[in-house]
């Protein structure tokens, strides 16, 4: 098949097809008299894969190492376990990063709802993105204690 037909199949576009290519992912294809890829049928299997593998969050590099391994008849199943656990771990890093964040922000917003904008001073910084926590600057006029400010 050629290379539009084996992007219709597989939903991949030519362009990405002669990345997969040029960076090992697919084996170069072979090419007919007039110098047009053709593609084997296994190719799409190959293609399906590469996109399933991707929605797990696996590199290119990764879906290659198991490619190769697979290509040299190897099992490649604890080989995968390792990469997903490892993906896994670094999501659910990210995921408390974020939810840390979240916190913050709703703390932030909430206080910025109960400032005045009258009390605004600083014409060099906006006081409700100041973290909570962090005590007034010594000499510049921040309020009452305890208030938070807002400049505009």
């Amino acid at each position: 098949m050629n290379i539009g037909e084996l992007a219709r199949l597989t939903d991949v576009s030519t362009k990405a097809i002669r990345y997969y290519e040029d960076i090992g992912v697919l084996k170069e294809p072979a090419r007919s008299p007039n110098g047009y890829r053709t593609y084997e049928s296994d190719t799409v299997d190959r293609l399906r894969f590469v996109k399933d593998a991707q929605m797990t969050g696996l590199s290119l590099a990764e879906i290659t190492t198991i490619l190769d391994q697979r290509g040299r008849g190897e099992s490649t199943c604890e080989h995968v376990m390792g990469l997903l656990d490892h993906h896994l771990h670094d999501l659910d890093s990210r995921i408390a990063t974020l939810n840390k964040t979240r916190s913050k922000l709703v703390a932030i917003a909430d206080r910025a709802r109960e400032l005045d904008p009258t009390d605004c001073v600083d014409p060099n910084r906006c006081q409700t993105l100041a973290p909570i926590d962090e005590p007034a600057e010594p000499g510049r006029d921040h309020g009452a204690p305890g208030e938070h400010v807002h400049a505009h």
